[in-house]
């Protein structure tokens, strides 16, 4: 027993040697990398799904677990694999591009779009059609882009004119947002309503519950208890 113990410790100190070894460092930040966004694909993904299907989805108990398993793992998978061909772009980048060894200005961007082609760009092979998942995962940063874009846009010296007093920029800011807001549940609401077929499902049907199922009850019972 002791003696397999030593030996795991040795193992255990080898490999410890290994994963501190600095020239080793940009290859296993790809392994890391992988392993952080399957985990954080799961973490996230399985309490939205589980929410999502027994809220809105009808079926068994059986198949609506499988709904939230196949989705936890979509996105797990999903996640680990942007984040593997994103750092893999960036390391061969980094080493074997005009300057090696150091990063150049759009290295980032480039990895960026070379994970986001093959992972998140491709169709379902049985279906035909974009899975819900990466659509929803895509749109998510899609959003947080834009609200990125409109910040730059009305940061001095980035999208507007360097100036000394910051009121013109903060005058702004204050506007921009409501105005955004207002715009954004005006178009989806008139999606919604005359276009619901090309909305998301998952948003879809969380509106359809709120704003269209709220007109139907004949009882005081699916009136404040059950829906329909």
């Amino acid at each position: 027993m002791e003696a397999a113990l030593e030996r795991l410790e040795v193992v255990k100190a080898a490999l410890e040697r290994i994963v501190l070894e600095p020239a080793y460092h940009d290859v296993l930040a790809v392994v890391k990398s992988a392993r952080n966004g399957a985990v954080y694909g799961a973490k996230v993904r399985f309490p939205h799904a589980l929410v999502m299907v027994f809220l809105f989805r009808s079926g068994t108990l059986r198949e609506k677990l499988g709904l939230v398993l196949r989705a936890t793992r979509t996105h797990a998978r999903n996640l680990a694999q942007f984040a593997t061909l994103y750092k893999l772009t960036c390391y061969v980048l980094k080493h074997f591009g005009p300057t090696p060894g150091k990063e150049g200005p759009y290295d980032h961007f480039v990895g960026g779009l070379v994970g986001g082609y093959f992972v998140f760009g491709g169709r379902s092979r049985r279906s035909g059609k974009i899975p819900s998942v990466n659509q929803q995962i895509v749109v998510y940063v899609f959003a947080r882009v834009v609200l990125a874009l409109a910040r730059l846009a009305v940061k001095p010296g980035v999208g507007l004119p360097a100036v000394s007093e910051p009121e013109p920029s903060a005058r702004i800011s204050r506007l921009a947002w409501p105005v955004f807001a207002s715009l954004s549940w005006a178009m989806v609401m008139h999606l919604f309503h005359y276009h619901p077929d090309d909305l998301q499902p998952s948003l879809r049907g969380s509106m359809s519950y709120i704003y269209q199922q709220s007109n139907e009850w004949d009882s005081l019972r699916n009136f404040i208890w059950h829906n329909k």
